[in-house]
């Protein structure tokens, strides 16, 4: 059987902005410290994504001396920053699909940058410590909480995965179109599908259900022109239920810090039925 080692940890402070690739990180109760924290949204309160604004994808985050940086791929001198704790205290009432919770907007010139920037007036928000968004019962265990992800706190995909995939393109795509936390190396292509129960260091993780993709996984996110693959390649042979499967989404119990390099050292596997 072979070794399971962590290669890469991602966080994605702004939810659908480029992420950060991290030796190590504190996993806390809502997921990686900082991933998903902040998410920018229309006059409704709803969330916005790459999946309809593509030019977001150009957009990079890093985090430096308490201050979170945007800054376009394409043209460095279009940035801003913020402290990591601002926030004008106004909560507003924000969606991100089925879930609604509370945002404290970062401030208005940040706020008027990324409208600027998206042509449309959009709000910048921060989630509150206090604030808490529960993951989808049916799979939940221990009323577990996640950040402004879109359903889990964590998501974790093999190389061989993306190997595999790349192995039938044309044109080979890198992992962060898949915006995993966790990249491991080991195994076949998709041999996380068959991880249960797995430990890295102290926290103990559970895979509880496949991620489903859609078209954000067809954005170039170096240059944020769509196309058609990898989806079209992945659907014929990652369909399940009508779905794309690519990746599984993470539970988790306890807190502490992960590095790239730890082992994952799988309790449980899935059953083959």
């Amino acid at each position: 059987m072979n070794a399971f080692y962590l290669t890469d940890i991602y966080i994605y402070p702004i939810k659908s902005l480029g992420g950060i690739r991290l030796e190590k990180a504190i996993l806390e109760e809502k997921g990686l410290q900082y991933d998903r924290q902040w998410m920018l949204i229309d006059q409704e309160g709803t969330f916005i994504t790459q999946r309809k604004h593509h030019q977001l994808s150009l957009l990079q985050v890093n985090i430096h001396q308490d201050k979170l940086w945007v800054s376009h791929k394409e043209d460095k001198q279009l940035q801003i920053s913020f402290n990591l704790t601002e926030d004008t205290g106004e909560s507003i009432a924000v969606t991100v699909w089925n879930d609604t919770t509370v945002g404290l907007e970062v401030s208005k010139m940040v706020s008027s940058w990324f409208s600027d920037y998206l042509q449309f007036e959009v709000k910048l928000v921060r989630m509150s410590d206090e604030e808490k968004i529960l993951v989808d019962p049916n799979y939940a265990t221990n009323g577990e909480i996640k950040s402004f992800s879109d359903g889990y706190p964590c998501l974790i995909i093999s190389q061989s995965s993306l190997d595999g995939l790349n192995e039938k393109l044309d044109e080979p795509v890198q992992m962060n179109r898949f915006r995993p936390n966790f990249v491991f190396s080991g195994g076949a292509a998709h041999v996380e599908d068959r991880f249960k129960n797995f430990r890295i260091g102290d926290i103990l993780f559970s895979a509880v259900k496949p991620c489903a993709r859609c078209v954000l996984i067809t954005i170039d996110q170096e240059t944020g022109i769509k196309s058609q693959e990898p989806l079209r390649t992945l659907a014929t042979y990652r369909t399940q239920n009508k779905k794309i499967m690519f990746g599984q989404n993470l539970l988790h119990q306890g807190t502490g810090v992960i590095n790239v390099g730890d082992e994952i050292q799988l309790l449980d596997w899935k059953s083959n039925d």
